[in-house]
């Protein structure tokens, strides 16, 4: 596929810049001291540096590039209740009311997330649209009929089958074996839901400083030393919110956060009537595939935007775009004339045991690992990881205490990633 597969004016950056591009926050000096020291402004950052902020502690926020420049800003909007493991699989690991506990917790960040776009007022296409979740096999039909059937009680949500002879109510396909509807995940514009926050976070007097990394944390007494190429400040409580960007300087937590790269395209604009053949009922997509794939109408439906795992490596968006249309034509061929006008990607982390993990290392505090399910699990997390430096009851989750695995040798790099895509692709046409 050559470059006439992209627009004239196509752009190799995530779509959601068009109409809010990234912020240009006022030039500020690094304070020499601060009650607390975020490191990341994504929605993670964001949240956590609101309650502290609006706390009564100085906050002030670092990032190493402009705000929100990470996946807060790149991703696909799609918010669910963000839990990967099924109740079974965390009673085997943990015991039945833990399990019960953490899929709870899942619950309340979608809950969480609608109510304070809400009670904020931020305007940012949020809607709570539903989730068609398709299955790519048969098999796969039956498990999740299974799922929406047995929900453990007590954890109920609101979900149908649709059977494939129906499935043309809900996508414009005929790939799939039918599916399930989560009537209660929605979307959102994610840059605009970012900016947003960004603004709370500004009034509320905390400073966010783009474009000034931290190189290093050191641990003096009862407070921190974080220093920048703008000079040194000094911290009583630091927060770590750098989810799939987290680097060197926190070893502890490289070891236990796989980076894994995902990547977005946009259509050019379509006839909506088009649009509304493909995804009729304006839901969020995504599919049974383990080699996930994720999709949805833009906020205006004039455009498709589709995300999924298809490379092992980071690429140039030019080389990922024509892999991602291969795919999205598989599933539409109504697109096979249709043209690209933006390819992007950005790091997400998973985590060697599928779920987002919260807690203080070395004093300091963390939430990460959200595991492509970020938009509404960081900002839930974010949150309370807040209110935790605070010292506040409500801060408690589900999730405190759990171990964050690692796995020997493994130091960031992962290495495993590409026999393991290799294996779930071959798997998933197995199924």
């Amino acid at each position: 596929m050559g470059t006439s597969l992209f627009t004239d004016d196509f752009k190799a950056e995530p779509y959601w810049w068009d109409n809010v591009p990234r912020p240009e926050l006022a030039a500020k000096a690094l304070p020499a001291r601060a009650d607390v020291v975020v490191i990341g402004s994504g929605y993670t950052g964001l949240h956590a540096a609101l309650q502290t902020a609006r706390g009564g502690r100085h906050t002030v926020v670092l990032d190493a590039e402009a705000a929100g420049f990470g996946c807060s800003t790149r991703n696909g909007g799609q918010i669910s209740t963000s839990i990967k493991p099924t109740y079974e699989m965390l009673a085997r690991r943990h015991d039945p009311q833990r399990a019960f506990d953490i899929l709870k917790e899942g619950q309340n960040s979608l809950a969480f997330i609608g109510d304070f776009i809400g009670s904020e007022k931020l305007a940012c296409d949020f809607s709570v649209v539903g989730r068609f979740h398709a299955a790519h096999s048969h098999s796969q039909y039956e498990a999740l009929a299974g799922r929406v059937e047995n929900q453990p009680k007590g954890l109920e949500v609101d979900a149908h089958m649709v059977p494939r002879s129906e499935q043309s109510r809900e996508i414009g396909s005929d790939i799939y074996f039918g599916g399930a509807v989560y009537e209660e995940h929605a979307s959102v514009d994610p840059a605009r839901y970012h900016q947003g926050l960004l603004d709370l976070v500004v009034a509320a007097r905390a400073d966010v400083i783009g474009y000034c990394p931290a190189l290093s944390i050191e641990r003096r007494d009862n407070r921190f030393r974080v220093t920048t190429p703008q000079g040194a400040i000094d911290a009583r409580d630091v927060v770590i919110a750098t989810n799939g960007y987290t680097g060197s300087l926190t070893p502890w937590l490289k070891r236990r956060v796989i980076p894994i790269g995902s990547y977005m395209i946009a259509t050019e604009m379509l006839d909506p009537s088009l649009v509304d053949e493909l995804i009729p009922l304006n839901r969020i997509v995504s599919d049974t595939r383990k080699v996930v794939y994720y999709y949805r109408a833009s906020p205006d439906r004039r455009r498709i935007l589709f995300g999924g795992r298809v490379s092992l490596n980071e690429t140039d968006p030019r080389v990922s775009g024509p892999k991602l249309y291969t795919d999205l034509v598989g599933i539409f061929p109504q697109l096979a004339a249709k043209k690209i006008s933006h390819s992007w990607s950005g790091f997400i982390a998973y985590s060697f045991d599928e779920l987002m993990h919260i807690g203080q290392h070395d004093g300091m505090y963390y939430a990460m690992g959200y595991c492509g399910s970020g938009v509404g699990a960081a900002s839930y997390f974010g949150m309370r990881l807040g209110q935790q430096v605070l010292g506040l009851n409500e801060g408690r989750t589900a999730l405190d205490g759990l171990k964050f695995q690692t796995r020997p040798l493994y130091t960031g790099n992962p290495w495993f990633l590409a026999p393991s895509i290799l294996y779930y692709r071959w798997r998933d046409r197995m199924e």
